[in-house]
């Protein structure tokens, strides 16, 4: 089941790790359809969160923040690596979740490079008509752990302490 619009209208840190176990969905120029399931991911909510662009505020590069839930946010980390997000919450609040995970690919830069995701799938609304999306397949919500974030040293310490880096579990496994 395709996840709509309205679904994204949760807060960051309550869909984050709602979007565990569900299913990235990516349609590539030839037309094939990658489908791979989420498994881990991160949240910046607002400007008082100093690790989330939009902490100084509006800007053109931060402005699709402020769009609402769902539609994408993707920029270039490092000049290197695009990243991917999912922009979440009400509009003029600045939040999204970072996909840092997927079967198969452990880090966001290989995520977007495994769904060949580039900056120029900024902004997009998440459709099947726009090339990414994501579905609920029905499979039962995961088992998953809270965890702070990382690569955010820039951020203030309780900032770079919240648990809001959510990560899935294999039965058994502890953290």
């Amino acid at each position: 089941m395709l996840l709509k619009t309205e679904w994204f209208s949760r807060p960051a840190t309550k869909l984050a790790p709602l979007l565990l176990g569900k299913l990235l969905c990516r349609r590539l120029p030839d037309g094939t359809v990658l489908r791979y399931r989420i498994t881990e991911t991160e949240c910046y909510f607002g400007e008082e969160d100093t690790a989330c662009h939009a902490h100084k505020g509006r800007t053109p590069r931060t402005d699709t923040l402020y769009q609402g839930g769902g539609i994408t946010y993707v920029y270039l980390c490092y000049g290197i690596h695009s990243l991917l997000n999912l922009v979440t919450g009400e509009k003029d609040h600045p939040e999204a979740v970072l996909i840092r995970g997927i079967e198969g690919a452990s880090g966001p830069g290989r995520v977007t490079k495994r769904l060949e995701i580039t900056c120029a799938d900024n902004r997009l609304i998440l459709t099947p008509e726009n090339g990414i999306w994501i579905e609920d397949d029905g499979t039962p919500p995961p088992a998953y752990v809270a965890l702070p974030r990382v690569g955010i040293d820039y951020a203030d310490p309780c900032d770079r302490d919240r648990p809001w880096r959510y990560l899935l579990t294999q039965k058994g496994d502890t953290v």
